[in-house]
């Protein structure tokens, strides 16, 4: 009964939006703004273009009013629209990493030579969870293969990113929101056929680049395990202790640090990267706790000690393996903290929180 007097009501304010009532438009759009977001977020892998994104597809939604013929839910002809732009976007070359995050550490210290290099910098930028705690409580289709977490973590995400576009696009719309065949290759003009090969490539390709199969599970977050880990290695970073952040990784622990191309693997040779560069010459840091990607996360302040002023370093993401850290993720771009609701500075004493436990 409920679900009818929701279609009756969508009905009526599609009627009232084709005949130019902006408001009826806000209304029959916004229920799904948040989901259309974290999907152009999935697809992208920026939070800033996500955004950007989900403005196009509103507005041309909104010029197209008068195309849609209501063969497929509003739900599903938004996701067609957005996917596409989304694709159009990946496809012209428009995003780039920021000039401010890839340029400044090559006038650094010599960095010890990583285990990896990729081929090129990493776009991928963290998803701030307060805009996941928005999305409306909808389970995804029937044949969908991912749970929501799973999908929205930073392993997930990082290998997504690893598969050509048109892969990337029939994976989430199959296999993390449960779209059928026949509706994904009628949002994105193919054949069911083409739909199902380039799912079959997409999923062989995924699997071989998720890391961390087998690995204990996260702590839950919020819960007094998560908050142990976080506090020490909040301490260690604001008192400078790499013994004390090595203490806390898996022996095969990663750094990462996007969208610089290079990684860090082992306990040993992330803390050998820590000593000679992050925490090099006594370098401490404040560490803001927040949440990205359902893991939990920092806002980085560097101390100066010439000046109170904390200046801001970027976010901070960690994934958790049992008591351990499996992986820390470094995002340099100073401007995500604002995504987060975070300062661009603080002062030294400034009554940042004390507790790391942010649920």
């Amino acid at each position: 009964m409920a679900r009818t007097v929701a279609g009756a009501e969508e009905s009526a304010a599609l009627g009232r939006a084709r005949a130019g009532d902006g408001e009826a438009f806000r209304r029959l759009v916004e229920p799904y703004r948040r989901e259309l977001q974290l999907h152009c977020y999935r697809i992208l892998g920026s939070v800033h273009d996500a955004e950007d994104l989900l403005q196009e597809t509103l507005l041309a939604a909104w010029r197209g009013l008068g195309g849609y013929e209501g063969r497929a839910s509003v739900r599903t002809w938004l996701y067609r629209i957005a996917t596409n732009r989304c694709l159009n976007a990946l496809r012209d070359g428009a995003r780039r990493p920021s000039q401010e995050a890839s340029g400044w550490w090559r006038a650094e210290v010599p960095w010890p030579e990583p285990q990896r290099r990729l081929a090129e910098p990493s776009r991928l930028e963290p998803y701030p969870d307060v805009l996941l705690d928005g999305l409306p409580d909808r389970a995804p289709g029937p044949e969908a293969r991912y749970e929501a977490r799973e999908a929205v973590s930073l392993a997930f995400l990082t290998a997504l990113q690893q598969l050509p576009a048109r892969q990337r696009a029939v994976l989430v719309l199959r296999d993390v929101l449960g779209f059928r065949a026949a509706e994904t290759a009628a949002m994105l003009g193919a054949s069911e056929s083409a739909v199902t090969s380039a799912l079959k490539r997409a999923r062989a390709g995924l699997d071989a680049q998720v890391a961390g199969a087998g690995r204990e599970e996260a702590p839950l977050p919020g819960s007094a395990r998560e908050r142990r880990i976080l506090d020490g290695m909040a301490r260690a970073f604001e008192t400078g202790d790499v013994d004390a952040i090595v203490a806390l990784l898996t022996d095969d622990a990663w750094l990462t640090m996007p969208p610089l191309p290079l990684e860090y693997q082992g306990a040993a040779a992330v803390g050998d990267f820590l000593r000679t560069v992050a925490l090099r010459d006594g370098r401490t840091y404040v560490m803001v706790p927040t949440r990205a990607n359902g893991q939990p996360a920092f806002g980085t302040y560097r101390r100066d000690p010439r000046s109170p002023v904390l200046r801001r370093h970027g976010v901070l993401v960690l994934t958790l393996a049992g008591d351990r850290v499996a992986m820390m993720t470094r995002f340099m771009d100073t401007a995500l903290l604002a995504a987060f609701g975070l300062p661009g500075s603080l002062r030294e004493g400034g009554g940042w929180p004390a507790s790391r436990g942010v649920s």
